[in-house]
């Protein structure tokens, strides 16, 4: 487990918000090579491998997306701060006191830290109270820069990618915390799978295609690139926690039903079968607030059985943090799953 957990932290350590994720697709087309596993790049930027199976009339498909929440540059500011323009689903106060880098489109990067305008107590009566949004919050550069030109000068401009720093720590305790474990757990989740179906010369049951999506954040991450044969198809994403849900940081989490609906209940009933045969520690839930690459894909007419699980993530869209136990659970599950007879 401690091979995954440093996959996840060199993957949550390469910046890659949803439109910028060309170095890790890059990170994790090197890795599929060292393992001798070719790999396809689709027009939108992801990575496809397909491992082919006994049966070939009838696929599966999994995705995992690599993209992560983020920003751009909306404007300059007179006194040289940057405005934000926020890329995901998330609140500025997840982001209040960062540090980030700001990408130019030439390739220089930049840092700088996310900061409320009225930030000083000192000086701001309304420090605490002022509400965290596009206007009050903006990016103090690492640069001597007072005015708008200073900016322009460095080469910096609207339209440049602002990435979060991760964070990244691995607890003696088994836990790791960083930004992007959704869902750069599941990414190294199933680019381990590959390799031990690679190492120990599995043949799978059924052709089984692994999309890397990087646009899920943004909901058409793995909506296209489905070959017509495909039957089943199973988003590893993460597990939603807080009040009134079950899910934890020590099992899987499968889930039943998002805000897009419920999924397939057939290929649901067939994961907690997995579950329980193996002895896999597992939690069903609903996530209400919630869309995948699997929901992306029905949306997008796709005539799938699909469902969605991955490992539990505490404070999704902010300083999230999961335990290895929930990784292996999911890993566990992954692994029967690509073995098992399709519902249908």
């Amino acid at each position: 487990m401690s091979e995954t957990l440093q996959l996840i932290k060199k993957l949550v350590s390469i910046p890659s918000p949803s439109g910028n994720t060309a170095e890790v697709i890059s990170y994790v087309e090197t890795f599929l090579n060292n393992i001798e596993v070719e790999s396809h790049r689709t027009y939108k930027g992801g990575l496809l491998v397909t491992l082919k199976g006994e049966n070939h009339d009838k696929h599966r498909f999994l995705t995992a997306h690599v993209d992560t929440l983020g920003a751009m540059v909306k404007d300059i500011k007179p006194n040289g701060r940057l405005k934000l323009d926020l890329i995901g689903g998330f609140r500025y106060n997840s982001i209040e006191g960062e540090y980030c880098e700001i990408e130019t489109s030439n390739g220089e990067v930049y840092t700088g830290t996310i900061l409320m305008h009225q930030t000083s107590v000192h000086v701001y009566k309304d420090a605490g109270t002022a509400e965290r949004n596009q206007t009050n919050m903006e990016i103090r550069l690492d640069e001597k820069v007072s005015t708008k030109e200073d900016v322009k000068q460095l080469g910096i401009d609207v339209g440049d990618f602002v990435s979060f720093d991760p964070r990244v720590s691995i607890t003696k305790s088994g836990y790791i915390k960083s930004r992007h474990l959704d869902d750069k757990a599941s990414v190294a989740l199933l680019l381990n799978l590959i390799k031990r179906v690679k190492e120990e010369h599995v043949t799978l049951p059924y052709t089984t295609h692994i999309l890397i999506s990087n646009n899920e954040e943004i909901g058409y991450g793995g909506n296209s690139n489905i070959p017509p044969q495909t039957v089943e198809y199973l988003a590893v994403d993460m597990g939603a926690m807080g009040d009134g849900q079950s899910t934890d940081e020590y099992t899987v989490s499968i889930c039943a039903k998002d805000s897009s609906g419920p999924y397939h209940y057939e290929l649901r009933k067939h994961l907690v079968n997995l579950v329980k045969t193996h002895d896999i520690s597992y939690r069903v839930d609903i996530y209400p607030f919630y869309g995948s690459d699997a929901s992306a894909a029905m949306r997008a007419g796709h005539d799938l059985i699909h469902g969605l699980i991955g490992p539990g993530i505490d404070s999704s869209h902010a300083f999230e943090r999961t335990h290895q136990e929930s990784l292996d659970a999911t890993g566990r599950l992954l692994w029967q799953y690509v073995q098992s007879e399709m519902v249908y």
